[in-house]
């Protein structure tokens, strides 16, 4: 991952938490972490939780997105905000682009990313 304050796609790798489950992670500060998500149909995030808030936009596709016990199907132009601490889990019911953002950045990402 590049340092300084512009990043391009060829300064931060891809890659594959699950099968099917593409990040590149972006832009890092101190207080936020931007990453680029990449669901292939078909493939999930199981549930979990993690103490970093996470907004999320979704570029193009649609997944059924579970935050607490509420699901809903979430589709190009759509967004939604999860606190953390709150589990929850995804499922593409197509090939999926997101983009997340975590504040404070996820540890785990950033050492992944160099």
């Amino acid at each position: 991952m590049a340092d300084g304050y512009f990043i391009g796609p060829d300064d931060a790798a891809q890659v594959e938490m699950l099968p099917g489950v593409h990040r590149r992670t972006m832009g890092v500060t101190d207080e936020v972490m931007l990453c680029e998500i990449l669901l292939l149909r078909g493939s999930e995030v199981p549930a979990h939780q993690h103490l970093n808030d996470q907004v999320g936009y979704v570029i193009y596709g649609r997944i059924e997105l579970t935050v607490g016990d509420e699901t809903r199907i979430v589709g190009r132009g759509a967004s939604y905000a999860i606190p953390g601490g709150l589990t929850h889990s995804a499922r593409a019911l197509v090939d999926t682009l997101i983009i997340d953002a975590f504040s404070p950045p996820r540890e785990d990402y950033r050492t992944e990313a160099r």
